[in-house]
């Protein structure tokens, strides 16, 4: 039977294994990911490598604070999408104004796809 000092050494280990390879794993991904956005391919036998993009819809501070003043600022605090959509439904903000203050930031996520599909 395990001590428990046996059990957090084991532990511990592989902890660090682990934290080591999401490490070279964020690497790898970053170096591929690169590649792909200038236009390199990469594939194994099993799978092929994309990027799928995503976009998040922010509000500058700002900018919101001069269009629609400080109460509403502060009501939304961090300018939250959501948040920001339901004063809208509410009828507090004005929907059209809104969309014109929104900044779409685009982020690439690597994806393998298998190629068994």
């Amino acid at each position: 039977m395990d001590t428990l000092t046996d059990l957090l050494e084991r532990y511990a280990t592989l902890r660090d294994t682990i934290l080591g390879l999401e490490a070279e794993r964020d690497e790898l991904g970053a170096q591929i990911k690169a590649a792909l956005l200038e236009g390199e391919h990469a594939e194994t036998d099993l799978y092929r490598a994309t990027l799928k993009a995503s976009r998040r819809v922010e509000y500058p501070l700002e900018r919101f604070r001069e269009v629609f003043g400080d109460a509403a600022a502060l009501e939304v605090a961090t300018i939250d999408r959501r948040r920001a959509d339901a004063l809208v439904k509410a009828g507090d903000l004005d929907g059209e104004r809104l969309r014109e203050l929104a900044v779409v930031k685009e982020t690439q996520a690597l994806v393998l796809q298998p190629k068994t599909r």
